[in-house]
């Protein structure tokens, strides 16, 4: 694996760190001021978000409707700046208590050691069942 890709995964891997933490100045820290983030938007968090405000905006609504942490299967940088991460997202939805396990594809688009654009991908059907499920119920998705 060449230095490039390396140095990718190395962005990508400290902004799931900074996530698991909690630490929004780190992850905000890891962000182009221009960067985007894109997730359907079937989910409240979802849409597209520009620059730092958006990320803050996307990071808040998303913890604010569910406590996850993403748990990477595979991740793998292509050396022209895209690093996939495929894995499962598992948590609680704050409002119902109802947990969830639904598949992800999360695709980051890193240059100049920063994210310009991340794009999350999950099976939202089942994360909406999760979301709209009666409280304490339980989820799960292939």
């Amino acid at each position: 694996m060449g230095s490039t890709e390396q140095q990718d995964l190395a962005v990508v891997r400290g902004v799931y760190e900074a996530f698991g933490r909690g630490d929004v100045a780190a992850i905000t820290a890891r962000f182009a001021e221009d960067g985007t983030v894109a997730q359907s938007p079937a989910l409240p968090w979802g849409g597209t978000h520009h620059g730092h405000a958006g990320l803050g905006h996307f990071l808040g609504t998303l913890t604010g409707h569910v406590a996850s942490v993403p748990e990477s299967q595979q991740l793998f940088a292509d050396g022209d700046g895209h690093v996939v991460q495929v894995g499962r997202t598992r948590g609680v939805v704050r409002a119902n208590g109802a947990g969830f396990d639904v598949a992800e594809v999360h695709v980051w688009t890193v240059r100049d050691g920063v994210v310009t654009r991340f794009e999350a991908y999950l099976d939202d059907a089942a994360m909406q069942a999760a979301l709209r499920a009666p409280a304490g119920a339980s989820t799960a998705a292939g």
